[in-house]
């Protein structure tokens, strides 16, 4: 009876900790992107979970391991739906589009993201730099914009000199900006860039804006 009993406690034990991990790193994202790297306190998480700081500890290793455990998962969200992007049976232009539709509506759906990497961006990148999961994984879109410009190029219709990167940027500092810049823009310049009356209106913009540049006439360069 032992040896059967035994794998099915293990199996909950695994079960538990996973889940305890993932409502631990839920908690998590909500504080650091509230109240920043700094500001965020391991007590206060704690007390929003169910488990303690001590177990925190014992899962993440510190405040820092778990700043770092919000970030890979917030990049791995992103990146997974980056992989599953089916645009192979669509030509160049539409394709183009689909892949900045995609990152749009990633970074409006997850605001937390967008407040998260700003955080980062005020330590300079010290987490990313350091975790060996965000260095492997990097970005499938790079893969997917590379294969894009190399048809768009090949039929003719892309004529822009760019690389995957420089596109990548292209794409995400709109979709960041706009989430990002939502209340400081809507203050000076009394227009909410998230409204939801104008969602469409900015999505087909971006689009609009990225597949000018790729096929403007540069016949005169």
């Amino acid at each position: 009876m032992t040896t059967v009993e035994e794998p099915a406690r293990s199996g909950g034990r695994i079960r538990d900790a996973a889940r305890t991990r993932a409502e631990i790193l839920d908690v998590a994202t909500q504080e650091f992107a509230r109240a920043g790297f700094t500001g965020a306190r391991v007590d206060e998480i704690a007390a929003r979970t169910r488990t303690t700081k001590r177990m925190i500890y014992y899962y993440f290793g510190g405040k820092e391991q778990l700043f770092t455990a919000v970030l890979e998962r917030a990049y791995t969200v992103i990146r997974q739906a980056e992989q599953q992007l089916d645009v192979e049976h669509l030509d160049p232009v539409a394709a183009i589009r689909r892949l900045a539709e995609l990152t749009f509506d990633h970074h409006e759906a997850h605001p937390d993201f967008i407040r998260l990497v700003s955080i980062e961006y005020i330590h300079e990148a010290e987490h990313i730099a350091a975790s060996e999961a965000l260095g492997a994984i990097g970005s499938p879109a790079l893969d997917v914009i590379g294969r894009i410009l190399a048809a768009g190029r090949e039929s003719g219709l892309f004529t822009a000199d760019v690389d995957a990167v420089d596109l990548h940027a292209m794409i995400s500092s709109f979709c960041f900006f706009r989430v990002a810049n939502r209340h400081t823009f809507g203050a000076l310049f009394g227009r909410d860039l998230v409204a939801a009356d104008q969602r469409e209106h900015y999505r087909t913009m971006l689009g609009d804006m990225v597949i000018a540049y790729l096929t403007a006439d540069r016949s005169a360069d």
